[in-house]
């Protein structure tokens, strides 16, 4: 799927009207609900709210890894002006690996633990890209220096289990660009580390995408995150979009009660307040974060 310089004005990815749905003994729920979203090519899109906001599952909607028994009831998925919901398996893997990365919360979920990171790395190049094995071990080897591990021609045989959870998530991240996608999904990235390594791995992201002109859709719950390298930003609740528009807009004056209530959560250094504000009615409890 080439990238086509004639369609330049509209969209990378364009959401219109996603639904997704969760079938159940009891009837069947509502996940994510008539939400609507595009991102430009290089642009970074800030998508925030609370656990069981719908946000996760939207950027698996997007990539087509939507966990059985969530499905994709309504709406559309256009990449590159191309319908991407409804293409058959094997074709959707072939985009989401050449042209589409996507950074997991959990690098354990990403890796494969039996193989080596380099067997990882150096097949999914093969997959996706016309290197010769020798070729793909050589990018491999400098795909691990970009993302900055060291030693990276030895560390190239160890095994997941060998790496910290900060290196397992700059191999992740490597993993995500072998094909240097035009759009990477980073979904929580740095939850399960902690504040130091998160730094890192924020500002590596922030960087590699600048240097390869790549779009971004980061989900997060964190709003300073989504200050520092959002363009745009999507707040959602219990799976609905409340308000979205430029980061600066939305965080100096945000129009919707929950937006609101969200900011007056974030604890300020400049400011003395006698209590932190509430969210009110907490999210929908479907565990869709």
């Amino acid at each position: 799927m080439a990238m086509n310089p004639a369609k330049a004005n509209q969209p990378l990815l364009q959401v219109e009207n996603l639904r997704i749905e969760i079938p159940g003994r009891r009837g069947t729920l509502t996940a994510v609900n008539d939400i609507s979203f595009a991102i430009g090519e290089g642009e970074v899109l800030g998508v925030v709210g609370e656990s069981g906001a719908g946000k996760s599952l939207t950027g698996s909607a997007v990539i087509g890894l939507l966990e059985p028994p969530c499905r994709i009831a309504g709406g559309q998925i256009r990449f590159d002006g191309r319908r991407i919901d409804n293409l058959p398996y094997e074709k959707l893997r072939r985009i989401r690996g050449r042209h589409i990365g996507m950074v997991f919360q959990d690098p354990l979920t990403s890796l494969n633990p039996l193989y080596t990171v380099g067997r990882q790395l150096t097949e999914t190049i093969l997959t996706h890209t016309d290197l010769s094995e020798k070729g793909a071990r050589k990018r491999a080897i400098e795909l691990l220096q970009e993302v900055g591990i060291p030693a990276a021609a030895a560390r190239i045989n160890s095994y997941p289990h060998e790496f910290s959870g900060g290196m397992r998530q700059r191999v992740v991240i490597a993993l995500a660009l072998c094909a240097q996608p035009s759009l990477v999904i980073a979904d929580e990235p740095t939850t399960a580390l902690d504040v130091t390594i998160q730094a890192q791995i924020l500002d590596l992201i922030d960087d590699l995408r600048r240097e390869l002109g790549m779009a971004l859709l980061l989900i997060t719950h964190d709003l300073g995150v989504v200050a520092q390298m959002a363009e745009r930003v999507l707040v959602m609740r219990r799976g609905t979009v409340v308000e979205q528009g430029p980061v600066d807009a939305i965080f100096h004056a945000p129009r919707h009660p929950y937006t609101q209530a969200l900011l007056g959560a974030v604890p300020r250094l400049d400011r003395r307040v006698a209590r932190l504000a509430s969210l009110g009615e907490t999210a929908s409890s479907l565990g869709a974060a």
